[in-house]
């Protein structure tokens, strides 16, 4: 059973988290951690109001230390990388990768040191490459590997770099992305 989704997003990625928070299945015991690349100056509350409008599941803004609970939506915090450890978070303030902050790369690979085989890895739409070395990363941990079809992606980017790494399980479309969370995410 899996037991936390990583998604990173970047240009485009508040409409297509929008879309794929809306469709999650209230029974989804998956903790999702979002990491989306923004402004330094970006109203965190306002993203975690645009999410909670549209999500099932309890949607939070990530505080150090902050546990990890199932059936819980997890949004990074503007200009801090966001560390999973084995049931928590830790927030640093180290320089950004990639020109940003907070990293999908850091946030992946983290995540795959804590869950292995029971991650869940989604690289949406963005206009770099963050999130495809840390998509490698969770594949050799043995990690479950998503990326949305380029093709349908605002810029197309950051999946066509995750694709190219070769060790992406899925390349889907938003809501078919969605369903794969609720099939890996709701107990029967």
């Amino acid at each position: 059973m899996r037991k936390l989704a990583v998604i990173g997003a970047s240009w485009g990625g508040l409409h297509a988290l929008g879309r794929l928070l809306a469709g999650l299945d209230s029974r989804c015991s998956l903790a999702v951690v979002i990491a989306q690349h923004r402004a330094v100056d970006s109203p965190d509350q306002v993203m975690r109001r645009f999410f909670e409008s549209r999500c099932p599941l309890p949607v939070a803004e990530i505080s150090d230390k902050d546990d990890i609970e199932p059936g819980h939506v997890y949004i990074a915090p503007a200009d801090y990388h966001t560390f999973v450890e084995p049931g928590h978070f830790a927030l640093s303030i180290d320089a950004p990768v990639l020109f940003s902050r907070p990293s999908i790369d850091v946030l992946f690979e983290s995540a795959a040191d804590s869950y292995g085989s029971e991650l869940v890895a989604v690289v949406l739409t963005g206009a770099n490459d963050d999130g495809s070395r840390g998509i490698r990363y969770v594949h050799e941990r043995g990690g479950l590997t998503i990326a949305q079809d380029p093709d349908t992606a605002e810029r197309p980017e950051m999946p066509a770099a995750a694709v190219a790494t070769g060790v992406i399980d899925r390349i889907l479309p938003i809501e078919e992305i969605t369903a794969v969370l609720n099939e890996v995410g709701v107990r029967a």
